[in-house]
């Protein structure tokens, strides 16, 4: 197992180079001048020379890659075109708001889908399983943008329930920064007042993302468990007068689970991309915030920085279910 760790770290180097290089010259091609982000919109034609000299994009765009990439090998992402500021360190600042999103994202997601999906597939056919069934093509075919607009009108602006944005009240004082989740860390001190507040300030945003990779976790549940219910093993397991819960417990879901942890290692994918759109309605202050600003700006190192970042995570969690699978079934072997 550890060889096989070793071997799929190692591939993520040139999937990592890869993903730098379209980044890099994608980035390049958009409209827009990089040099003009940085002087202002009042700089002089001498002062735009001077950035770009200074910048090093007066050079061809192999020789600014290669100056970026033997940046990145001493660690360093470079710095933002208009903060002026490490883009390490804005990664650093921006990520922990944008992973407690996906945290309650997948817990919501996760937690509602799977046993949706068990107790689907024991009601097949009844209307539960038809409104699930409905439910779920509603969940993952409705942009997240429309989704997050309807659960505003009608949680914050019609019930009032919720907060429409942001991370915490205007009076609420944000805890001690131990992790950057604001939940976490009002739990860490102690803060039960900002807990609450913080809580109802994430529900919108994760119900949000959840709607849509629930709907499909639910589903991909749901289609394994009648897949795992039909094959002999199980019809053994009841000629034997195993009890319907064991049998369904203990051999049915074990088995329909791998379908279902490749979804939710796919869902991440689809999460990441969908915060860029979801932080910015719910102005969350996240990674996708920090994209959409950089994107707009054509700041490239920030660029870079995110979705470097972004694919590292992605491999990471790849990773993680190719792991998992050897734990759920053991025929799985990694050499």
């Amino acid at each position: 197992m550890g060889r096989y760790i070793a071997r799929r770290l190692l591939q993520m180097v040139p999937v990592l180079l890869g993903v730098s290089v379209l980044t890099f010259a994608l980035t390049n091609l958009l409209p827009g001048d990089p040099a003009r982000a940085a002087a202002g919109r009042h700089a002089t034609p001498q002062q735009l020379e001077e950035v770009r000299e200074r910048l090093g994009l007066d050079q061809p765009l192999p020789a600014q890659y290669a100056m970026y990439m033997g940046r990145l090998a001493r660690g360093d992402l470079g710095t933002s075109l208009t903060s002026r500021q490490s883009v390490a360190e804005e990664l650093r600042l921006f990520f922990p708001a944008t992973l407690e999103l996906l945290l309650a994202t997948m817990l919501i997601a996760v937690g509602v889908g799977i046993p949706l999906g068990v107790l689907t597939a024991a009601r097949r056919g009844r209307w539960a399983d038809r409104a699930f069934l409905g439910f779920s093509y509603f969940g993952v075919g409705m942009p997240v943008f429309f989704t997050a607009l309807l659960l505003q009108i009608f949680f914050a602006g019609w019930l009032g329930w919720l907060p429409i944005a942001g991370r915490l009240g205007l009076a609420t004082v944000p805890p001690p920064a131990f992790t950057g989740m604001y939940t976490v860390d009002a739990l860490l001190a102690g803060q039960w007042t900002t807990v609450l507040d913080a809580l109802r300030h994430l529900l919108l945003p994760a119900l949000t993302l959840a709607i849509a990779g629930g709907s499909e976790v639910g589903r991909i549940t749901r289609r394994s468990m009648l897949q795992a219910l039909d094959e002999e093993y199980v019809r053994t397991a009841r000629a034997k007068g195993v009890p319907e819960r064991t049998v369904w417990l203990r051999h049915a879901l074990p088995n329909a689970m791998l379908p279902t942890t490749t979804v939710i290692g796919l869902q991440v994918a689809f999460l990441l991309g969908g915060t860029v759109l979801i932080e910015n309605i719910f102005s969350w202050g996240g990674l996708g915030t920090y994209a959409w600003t950089g994107i707009f700006r054509l700041d490239i190192p920030v660029i870079m920085g995110i979705t470097l970042l972004a694919t590292t995570v992605y491999l990471f969690v790849n990773l993680g279910v190719d792991l998992v699978y050897a734990r759920l079934d053991p025929r799985i072997r990694y050499g």
